[in-house]
C-alpha cells in the first residue's frame, strides 16, 4: 500500500510538472476527421490560430484523418496519448456515429475529455431549380403528392446533409420515404441537385448560401428553432418548426475533445483558451463568414458540452433507428 501511495504521488507530481510546461516545444494537433478544405477543416484552422494566441509559445496545427463518417479520426484521438497534444474537432457526427455505427471502436461519451463547444451552423432545406413549388408549404404538398417518387441527396453516411435528411424525413412522416442517394461529398451532391438529377437536399449554410444567392437552387426553410433574423439572405425563410414540425431544431455544431485521461490541469488550460478564442473578434468574424454562430452559452463548459452531446445521441439514434439506415 505504501508503494502504491508513493507511485500515485509520483504520477500526480509528473502530471503537475507536465501541466506547468505544457505544451512545450511539441505542437498541438487538432485532428479533423474529414478531408481538407471542408467546413469542419476551415473551422479547425481558424480555431488553431485563435487557440495559439491564448497559450504563449504554443503551436496548434491541423491534421486531417478522413474516412468512415469521421470515425477514423475520432478513433485516432481516442487512442492517442492523453497529454494534451492530440485534440479532436468533430461536428454533430460525434453524436450521430454511435447511432449509425453499431460497432464503434470507441465510446463517444466515455473515451474523451470534453473541452467545450465551438459553434453552431444552421441548415437549409433546398430543392432543385426545376421544382414547381416556391414556398415550403407548396413544397411539402408536392412531396406528399409524389410520395416515394422523389430523391433526397446527401454527402455520404454520417455527413451533415445525411443527418439532416434523416431528421427531416422522420419529422415529416410521409407515407413512403424518399429514395436516399449518397454521394462522395457535398460537391457532387450539390452538382447533382443543381443539374436536376436529384430533387432535395438539406445542408449547412456554409455550403448552400452561395447556391441560393445565385439562384441555382430553391430554398424553402431553415432548421433552427428560431428564424435567422440576422442573416441577410435567409432571414425571411421560415423554420421547419413554424411549418408544423414541432420541436424540430437542428444545427451542425462543432466541439473540441481530448483523449480520456488527459490531466485536469491541461484540460482546464485548453478550456480556458477555447473560451477566450470564442471571444476573439477575428475568430467570430471568420465564423460569420462561414454562416456559423460562435457559442456563447453554457455549452462552453465541459460538463454542459458532454450533457448536450448525450442528449443529441439519444435524439439522433431515434431518427436513425426509425430509418434503419446504418453504416455497418
Amino acid at each position: 500500500m505504501k508503494r502504491l501511495l508513493i507511485l500515485a504521488a509520483a504520477i500526480a507530481s509528473a502530471f503537475a510538472v507536465n501541466a506547468q510546461t505544457y505544451p512545450g516545444s511539441k505542437p498541438v494537433s487538432i485532428v479533423v476527421p474529414f478531408a481538407a478544405g471542408g467546413p469542419t477543416d476551415r473551422v479547425a484552422r481558424d480555431l488553431a490560430i485563435a487557440m495559439a494566441k491564448q497559450i504563449p509559445g504554443s503551436n496548434f496545427v491541423v491534421e486531417n484523418a478522413a474516412g468512415a463518417g469521421g470515425t477514423i479520426g475520432a478513433n485516432k484521438v481516442a487512442k492517442a496519448a492523453p497529454d494534451g497534444h492530440t485534440l479532436l474537432l468533430f461536428h454533430i457526427g460525434m453524436a450521430a456515429t454511435p447511432a449509425l455505427y453499431r460497432r464503434l471502436p470507441y465510446n463517444a461519451l466515455n473515451d474523451f475529455e470534453y473541452l467545450g463547444m465551438v459553434n453552431d451552423v444552421p441548415m437549409t432545406l433546398i430543392g432543385k431549380p426545376q421544382l414547381p413549388a416556391n414556398t415550403y408549404r407548396d413544397f411539402e404538398n408536392y412531396i406528399r403528392a409524389n410520395a416515394g417518387k422523389l430523391n433526397l441527396a446527401h454527402a455520404g453516411l454520417g455527413s451533415a446533409s445525411h443527418i439532416c435528411g434523416l431528421m427531416w424525413q422522420s419529422a415529416l412522416q410521409t407515407k413512403e420515404a424518399m429514395t436516399t442517394i449518397p454521394f462522395g461529398g457535398t460537391g457532387p451532391a450539390m452538382t447533382a441537385l443543381i443539374g436536376g438529377q436529384v430533387d432535395v437536399m438539406c445542408d449547412q449554410t456554409t455550403n448552400t448560401t452561395g447556391q441560393i444567392e445565385g439562384g441555382r437552387v430553391k430554398a424553402f426553410a431553415v432548421t433552427t428553432a428560431k428564424p435567422l433574423s440576422s442573416h441577410k439572405l435567409l432571414k425571411d425563410y421560415p423554420t421547419l418548426q413554424e411549418m408544423g414540425l414541432k420541436g424540430f431544431n437542428l444545427t451542425i455544431w462543432h466541439g473540441l475533445y481530448a483523449p480520456k485521461g488527459t490531466p485536469p490541469a491541461i484540460t482546464k488550460m485548453l478550456n480556458d483558451a477555447l473560451k477566450k478564442s470564442l471571444k476573439d473578434p477575428d475568430f467570430i468574424k471568420k465564423n460569420e463568414g462561414l454562416g456559423a454562430i460562435v457559442v456563447t452559452d453554457k455549452r462552453m463548459e465541459p460538463a454542459e458540452h458532454k450533457a448536450f452531446v448525450a442528449a443529441e445521441i439519444t435524439k439522433l439514434k431515434t431518427a436513425v433507428d426509425a430509418a434503419k439506415q446504418y453504416a455497418d
